[in-house]
């Protein structure tokens, strides 16, 4: 079959090519932006790929279009295969229908966490020699792809509940129909498609109708969200984590940091250990949900803890991009007000907060770009976010498509003389290297590509005199 993917370079769509390709099907496709290093990676796959939204592309008479949700009516290349009444369908119904039938799929949802936790579970398998096919929304570094499809019977999937097309507003992860699925948390998010919260928890109630009775539901006991969720109807069993009576990570001996070192509990029972360098509550929550959702496939709880000691965690996951003159710049996905405040958290727990205010201090460098972000919805929320961070250096973009319905400086005035916003990268560059001294640890933060600012800042710091003089540059 030849699919002509719209909206090829999305890093769902991307990975939907990488699958489709693999599995003997010739593949082209197109998008607005075709540009490494998704293109690369997808040329090297032999995909050939086609900048805009031409209609000269129906000219390749593919047998099937397959439509990303970034493609919207009044796109001409969409616009033409409705005229033409041509098959067309969505990626998520693509997936289910040609990639995931019949596979034991292990889906794992939530707010927060997905692309760590569908990280966590493919590697858990992976090293229990179960050799699962996946689909992850970012790079884990252990596979150093985000997609690859084998003769496995299981696939784990990051299950996202953003919309599916512009002709089927459900949630994607229901195309996915899970025998496992995790839910990891629930909060607000996607203002721009969802109304409130209750919305989205309708449309995880959707999720839970598709998991068969033999399945699995491994959900967050401390989310009343999720409780409200499966208080609607779940007829598969159902096991929370991060409670009593269900999954747990305890301290596994006095005197050793919890974050170094933890035992997994099941039911009151201690069934593994995990020695690992990832940080943060939050991640201990996703690692243990990993180990359920393993469990239920028949990978031992203790193997799966030890499996973890040797996880590497996502790029772009509190990934170290470069250290000059004692000044260290870490990337970031975190973008929603929760994920930014775990992260932030997770960093000033793994440097210490020192005494009398000596500490390493951290100078935390953020893009809000989300959608949601955009909308401003959570922008009361970024100070508190932000409280374990020194300096904070906010950058809200000029005029574009990329610019904030609000003023981000005001949003950051509670915060004092401790923030600083800018609508210019390279000023913005200029004032975290002229704050920054040795020991700091810089911390930036966007889902986007945010200008480059990771190289700017490196090169900013390895061209001042002190670094020049301790002969960095």
């Amino acid at each position: 079959m030849h699919i002509h993917i719209l909206g090829i370079c999305g890093t769902f769509m991307g990975g939907l090519a990488v699958l489709a390709r693999n599995a003997g099907h010739t593949v082209t496709g197109c998008d607005a932006g075709v540009y490494p290093p998704m293109s690369t990676q997808l040329e090297a796959q032999g995909i050939t790929l086609i900048e805009g939204w031409g209609v000269e592309q129906l000219d390749l008479k593919p047998d099937l279009f397959v439509v990303g949700n970034v493609v919207t009516r009044g796109n001409p290349l969409m616009e033409e295969i409705l005229n033409r009444g041509l098959p067309y369908t969505s990626g998520p119904q693509w997936l289910g229908e040609h990639v995931l039938n019949g596979k034991w799929v292990l889906a794992v949802a939530g707010t927060h966490g997905k692309t760590t936790t569908t990280s966590m579970l493919t590697w858990l398998l992976e090293d229990a020699g179960m050799n699962p096919g996946f689909l992850i929304g970012g790079v884990p570094l252990n596979f150093g792809v985000s997609a690859r499809l084998t003769d496995s019977s299981f696939f784990v999937i990051e299950a996202d509940e953003y919309d599916t097309a512009f002709f089927d507003k459900r949630s994607k992860f229901v195309h996915y129909r899970p025998r496992t699925a995790v839910l990891n948390n629930l909060e607000f998010d996607h203002a721009d498609i969802f109304a409130d919260l209750a919305a989205i928890e309708t449309q995880f109630h959707h999720l839970v109708r598709t998991v068969p009775g033999i399945g699995r539901v491994v959900s967050n006991g401390r989310e009343a969200a999720l409780d409200r969720v499966l208080t609607r109807g779940c007829w598969s069993e159902v096991e929370r984590f991060g409670v009593e009576g269900g999954w747990q990570a305890l301290p596994a001996e006095d005197g050793v940091a919890i974050d170094e070192r933890f035992a997994v509990y099941h039911n009151g029972e201690r069934v593994g250990v995990v020695d690992w360098q990832v940080q943060g509550e939050h991640n201990r929550m996703n690692a243990i949900a990993a180990i359920a959702a393993a469990r239920h496939i028949g990978v031992p709880p203790a193997q799966a803890a030890k499996s973890l000691s040797t996880f590497r965690n996502v790029k772009r996951r509190m990934e170290v991009r470069g250290s000059v003159d004692g000044v260290t710049v870490y990337d970031d996905f975190a973008h929603h007000p929760t994920a930014i405040q775990t992260t932030v958290a997770g960093l000033r727990t793994r440097i210490g907060r020192g005494e009398n205010g000596k500490h390493a201090r951290i100078l935390a460098v953020l893009e809000p770009r989300s959608n949601t972000m955009k909308l401003g919805v959570m922008k009361a929320q970024l100070p508190a976010s932000l409280v374990d961070a020194d300096l904070v250096f906010g950058y809200g973009a000029p005029a574009g498509k990329d610019a904030l319905g609000w003023n981000l400086a005001e949003a950051l005035a509670p915060m004092g003389d401790k923030a600083q916003a800018f609508n210019d990268i390279d000023t913005l560059v200029k004032s975290v290297v002229a704050a920054a001294r040795p020991g700091d640890q810089v911390l930036v933060m966007s889902n986007g590509g945010f200008g480059g600012v990771h190289q700017k800042l490196l090169d900013a710091l390895s061209a001042r005199p002190t670094a020049q003089a301790r002969g960095v540059a």
